[in-house]
C-alpha cells in the first residue's frame, strides 16, 4: 500500500501535514511522539520583524472549530532561520514547509528570498491573506492582480517550489488561483481560514478584542472541499488542501477532489495526536475503500 505523493519534486512519505500555525515550530509536539511520522511540517508564520500579535483575548470557541486573531506572531525571520529551523531539524529529518507571510510586497520577497537559502526547507508557502499596508490594508489574497504581483516577487528572488495559500474571504477563488499561477507558482494552498465573529451577549461585547477573527475547524470542511475542486479543476497546479480536516476518511475525500496533500490545522489544538492517528489510521481506510495508491485517486471525482 502506497501513502507517498509528490509536489513538485519533493517526495512525501505521506499528504499529511500539520497547518501553518497550528503546531508551532514542531518543539511542543515532539514531546508527544516522533514527528518523523508526518510527511512534512509547515512551521509557523514567519514575517521579517518579530511581532507579538495581536491584543488578547484573541481566541473563541466555537460548536463545530473555533476563531482566533493570534495575529501573526512569531519571532522574525532572522530567528527563525538561526534558532527555529536547526531546533526543528534535531527533531524532524523530512522535508519542511516555509510558510511566510509579509505586509508589502518587499518584505514577502525579502523574507522568501532569505528561507530559500536554508536546506532544511524544501517548499515556500506563501500567505497571502495578510494585509496590504500599501494599499489601505484589503488582504493580498483578494484580488487577482494583488495575488498575481506578490507570486511574481516571490518567484523572482526564490530556486525552490512556491506554494501560494488562498484566502477563502473572497468572491471567486478561482479567478485568485489562476493569477497565482499565471504569476508563476509551483502550487497551491488552500484555505485558509474564514472571517468569522463570536459576541460575549453578558458583556455585550466581541470575545476577541480585534473583533473578527479566523474561523476554522470541522464546521469548515465541506466548503474547503468545494474550494479545493473549483481550482483543481481550474488550474493544472498541485495543491495543498486545508480547512476542517479531523479524520483519515477526510483525507481521501480532500484527495479525490484534487488535492495532492492535506494538511490538518485547528484539530492539533484541540487533539494533539490528530496527525498521528490520521497517518495510522489511513492504511486501514485505503484497504476498505480498496485504494493502492493514494496518487492513484488525486481529483478523480474530475476523471
Amino acid at each position: 500500500m502506497d501513502l507517498s505523493v509528490n509536489l513538485c519534486g519533493v517526495k512525501l512519505d505521506n499528504p499529511v501535514i500539520p497547518a501553518s500555525g497550528t503546531f508551532g515550530f514542531g518543539q511542543e509536539f515532539a514531546q508527544l511522539y516522533d514527528l518523523n511520522i508526518l510527511g512534512s511540517i509547515s512551521f509557523k508564520g514567519t514575517t521579517k520583524e518579530a511581532r507579538f500579535g495581536n491584543p488578547t483575548p484573541r481566541i473563541a470557541e466555537c460548536k463545530s472549530g473555533m476563531i482566533n486573531a493570534v495575529g501573526l506572531q512569531n519571532p522574525g525571520i532572522e530567528k527563525v532561520i538561526s534558532e527555529e529551523l536547526p531546533a526543528l531539524r534535531r527533531v524532524f529529518n523530512k522535508p519542511i514547509i516555509a510558510n511566510i507571510s509579509g505586509f508589502s510586497i518587499d518584505e514577502y520577497a525579502y523574507c522568501c528570498e532569505k528561507i530559500d537559502k536554508e536546506e532544511q526547507v524544501a517548499i515556500i508557502e506563501v500567505n497571502i491573506s495578510c494585509p496590504n499596508v500599501h494599499n489601505g490594508g484589503m488582504a493580498f489574497g483578494t484580488t487577482p492582480q494583488a495575488a498575481y504581483d506578490v507570486t511574481k516577487a516571490v518567484k523572482a528572488v526564490t530556486t525552490k517550489p512556491v506554494f501560494i495559500k488562498l484566502s477563502p474571504n473572497v468572491t471567486d477563488i478561482v479567478a485568485i488561483a489562476k493569477a497565482c499561477e499565471e504569476g508563476g507558482a509551483d502550487g497551491l494552498s488552500l484555505i485558509n481560514t474564514l472571517l468569522g465573529m463570536r459576541i460575549d451577549i453578558k458583556r455585550r461585547k466581541p470575545v476577541i478584542a480585534n473583533r473578527m477573527g479566523g474561523f476554522s475547524g470541522p464546521a469548515v470542511f465541506p466548503i474547503a472541499v468545494r474550494m479545493v475542486n473549483q481550482v483543481a479543476n481550474a488550474c493544472s497546479l498541485p495543491i495543498m488542501g486545508c480547512g476542517g480536516v479531523s479524520s483519515a476518511e477526510d483525507v481521501i475525500e480532500m484527495m479525490m477532489a484534487g488535492a495532492t496533500a492535506v494538511q490538518v490545522g485547528a484539530m492539533n489544538l484541540t487533539e494533539p495526536y490528530i496527525c498521528k492517528n490520521i497517518i495510522e489510521k489511513l492504511p486501514d481506510v485505503m484497504s476498505e475503500l480498496k485504494i493502492n495508491s493514494l496518487t492513484d485517486i488525486i481529483g478523480i471525482i474530475n476523471k
